[in-house]
């Protein structure tokens, strides 16, 4: 048995798995193992043949004599499962907002079990996910006073009603009910302040503002107004109503949030093969078996009634935070994909970059480049920077050099030849385009970001149980893969802000491999604890000291990795490079979302997630934040400070 067989065998219920890719576009695994057998012996490892690739590297690098070679000086947790939420010793963690609360002195308070839509309209939203935070007044680096963005990705209805069930929600669910989860979906932006080391939603605030799957949102770019988005609603291709599964996002750097839908393939009944563009469907895993019952009691997510409607979904939303009145926008020129995240670095060029993550197994990692310039001080110039552009998509080398693809109409294969008239048929079928130009595919591309410090660039893949032996590469160098990996891209040019986010070619290297070393193949830096390791790494986020903060997302494996959700800190270079340290043990059948921090680092933000998740609403699994009987679990963001009033981490 291998050391890669080594891993215990899991099914990850995550819709994320379900995987719709039908290309061979992986390199070889010959190539695979050539490349880290040429990296292993640079490092004096002796690693031999592609299925131990990472034994034995747990312990590789370094570590500082005094026994912790990390910048991160709080105490660790220990792994485990629990039903409340855990944190380092020295910290507090408050929790800020749950759903159900109140956005406005006029909205209902929340009622378990009673919620309705018009109330639900005014009140945080359910299972949050990103957050952003922007300083108050505007332009300031303030760290006492903001806006606080929040994605609230998808519901569980079965814990937000009595008498529901994950098997029976879709015959039982009432249209009241559906109505009331459609506008739980979506995102929330409040205004909240901190006085002492306390931080309170200011509940009066005319910032405050919910947009939901009902809200009015426009179409930009390349898709306006196409015929393959044009509803009997939208007879103009120019809007759509609402926005689904809003998973991760950004913060541009003109004070505008990114938000991504995601799994929108759920959201739809009825046959999809009866559709005009029923092969696209397919390889976005529409299937016509959705996990919600909207299409029973809303026409347009019914395929039969409004074969277009799921064209229009699968966006990069734009939010200005301060102009409660104006539009969402839906970008276009972003594509079309089940977005994790959209990350943001104004390059030395002037020009806009955005790192994007198609979160399926086997699918792809993108990147767009404004063809605009960033406007110092003239926010409404940049409001339209990311309607023009190219988008490209990655293309992993064995020898550790990575090229960004063009998907441009007219340019290789994306003619009208291969189906495509136009850029829009390029960016409504971005998966297709990327196939045909051979990109690589990934294990679940999730959430990209870029170190403020040094330029470079973390792309976190969190796993992939399907992936065969044949299929592994360099950049995917496991079968079975349960756990996930870092991959660290390095941008040409040089450091910080010489890095090159525009250049046609990339460097990459492995930054991280997670798992359980006892269980098999990883990699770590040395000094990594017993409490260190992780599994299914998720959201990341860095500080403003350039260390990465790591969530996790095990779906439905916690039981099996014997570990619940949780944050994880680890420097990304010098001797505390990939020593990771447990942060934050999230409560039981909770994700960790979000992480975020105040410009002073003096507060960490986190979205609890789904706790509970996959029991109902009488008898849940745990009662958190609120342990009280009468009340379900309650996704909330918590912020955590530490008691002595100092830096997070450090």
């Amino acid at each position: 048995m291998t050391s890669i067989d080594r891993y215990p065998p899991m099914t990850i219920a995550d819709a994320d798995d379900i995987g719709s890719n039908p290309t061979d576009n992986s390199p070889l695994i010959e190539i695979a193992a050539r490349r880290y057998s040429r990296r292993a012996a640079l490092r004096g490892l002796g690693l031999t043949g592609a299925a131990g690739l990472f034994t034995g590297l747990l312990g590789a690098r370094s570590a500082k004599a005094d026994g912790n070679p990390s910048t991160l000086t709080f105490e660790e947790i220990e792994q485990g499962i629990d039903d409340g939420l855990r944190l380092a010793k020295g910290y507090r963690a408050d929790v800020l907002i749950r759903w159900g609360d109140k956005l406005s002195p006029n909205a209902p308070a929340f009622e378990a079990g009673k919620s309705t839509a018009a109330g639900q309209a005014v009140q945080f939203g359910y299972n949050n996910d990103f957050i952003g935070f922007i300083s108050l007044p505007v332009g300031s680096n303030a760290s006492d006073h903001g806006l606080l963005c929040v994605n609230h990705e998808y519901t569980n209805i079965e814990l937000m009603f009595p008498g529901l069930t994950e098997d029976d929600k879709l015959d039982k669910a009432t249209a009241e009910q559906v109505a009331t989860e459609m506008e739980a979906h979506g995102h929330s932006i409040l205004e909240i302040q901190r006085t002492g080391d306390k931080w309170a939603v200011v509940e009066d605030s005319p910032y405050n503002r919910r947009v939901t799957a009902t809200t009015l949102i426009t179409i930009t770019g390349p898709a306006a107004g196409s015929d393959r988005l044009k509803t009997s609603a939208d007879t103009s291709g120019m809007s759509v109503k609402g926005m689904v599964n809003n998973c991760s996002g950004g913060i541009t750097p003109w004070g505008t949030v990114l938000t991504c839908e995601e799994n929108f393939n759920n959201y739809f009944g009825g046959d999809p093969s009866a559709a005009p563009d029923a092969a696209s469907f397919k390889r976005y895993g529409i299937k016509g078996e959705p996990e919600y019952a909207w299409w029973k009691h809303e026409a347009r997510f019914d395929l039969s009634q409004e074969p277009n409607e799921p064209n229009r979904f699968g966006w990069v939303v734009e939010i200005d935070p301060f102009d409660p009145k104006s539009p969402p926008m839906k970008r276009t020129a972003l594509g079309r994909l089940k977005h994790e995240a959209a990350t943001s670095v104004i390059d030395k060029s002037g020009h806009v970059v955005v790192y994007l993550g198609d979160d399926e197994r086997f699918d792809y990692l993108y990147r767009f480049v404004s063809k605009g310039t960033y406007s110092a001080g003239d926010r409404k110039a940049n409001l339209g920077l990311l309607d023009n552009g190219t988008l490209s998509v990655a293309k992993f080398d064995p020898d550790g050099k990575l090229h960004w693809l063009p998907l441009t109409y007219g340019e290789g294969p994306l003619t009208e030849a291969n189906g495509f008239k136009s850029q829009a048929d390029v960016v409504i079928e971005t998966r297709r385009a990327a196939d045909l130009l051979g990109a690589t595919p990934m294990d679940r591309p999730e959430d990209v970001e870029t170190d403020p410090v040094t330029g470079r660039v973390y792309v976190v893949l969190t796993n992939n149980t399907k992936r065969g032996y044949n299929q592994i590469d360099a950049v995917n160098p496991r079968a079975d893969n349960t756990a996930g990996q870092i991959v660290e891209l390095i941008p040409a040019g040089g450091d910080g802000k010489d890095a090159d986010h525009t250049a046609a070619e990339y460097k990459w290297d492995m930054f991280l491999v997670a798992g359980n070393p006892l269980w098999g193949t990883t990699m770590y830096g040395k000094g990594t604890s017993k409490n260190g390791w992780l599994a299914c790494p998720d959201n990341v986020a860095f500080d403003p000291k350039g260390r990465l903060w790591i969530a996790t997302d095990q779906g439905g494996t916690q039981k099996k990795f014997g570990i619940g959700d949780g944050l994880y800190g680890t420097d990304v270079s010098g001797d505390g490079r990939a020593v990771t340290r447990k942060f934050v043990a999230m409560p039981r059948d909770a994700e960790t979302c979000g992480p975020c921090f105040t410009p002073d680092a003096k507060t960490l933000f986190i979205a609890v997630q789904h706790p509970g998740e996959g029991s109902v609403f009488a008898e849940p699994t745990t009662r958190w934040p609120d342990f009280d009987q009468n009340l379900p679990p309650r996704p909330a963001v918590i912020a955590i400070v530490k008691e002595d009033g100092g830096e997070i981490g450090s």
